[in-house]
């Protein structure tokens, strides 16, 4: 067996594909209906479409889990969510894990979890 994606909703496509493509350089691999694959395993699921699959409300902002990124110069990357045209909601702002990791924590726009942190 194999994992092949990781699935998040989305409750504005639009908007959380330009944030994991502004930020994150990711590209759209495939537009389908409500479901956009994005390179590096991102799958950005449309809430109502998710819902529908489900038969249950999405809890947004639950965090139950994350989507973890590695980036060596966080510095700069830190920067650069600063500098985003739309407002991150914050979890912890750049810090120092007592085991030398630096790593920033935010949400997406549909508030989704997402960790960055320098390579381990």
């Amino acid at each position: 067996m194999k994992l092949k994606n990781v699935l998040v909703v989305a409750e504005d496509m639009e908007r959380s594909v330009a944030f994991y493509k502004e930020l994150f350089g990711l590209s759209v691999i495939l537009d389908q209906d409500g479901n956009v694959i994005m390179t590096e395993g991102l799958v950005l699921q449309d809430k109502a479409v998710w819902e529908g699959f489900i038969g249950r409300k999405v809890i947004s902002e639950n965090n139950s889990s994350e989507l973890y990124f590695e980036e060596p110069d966080i510095e700069t990357f830190a920067e650069r969510l600063e500098q985003y045209p739309e407002p991150v909601r914050y979890v912890t702002r750049l810090m120092e894990h007592s085991w030398g990791q630096r790593v920033i924590r935010f949400y997406d726009p549909a508030g989704n979890l997402i960790e960055v942190g320098t390579p381990m």
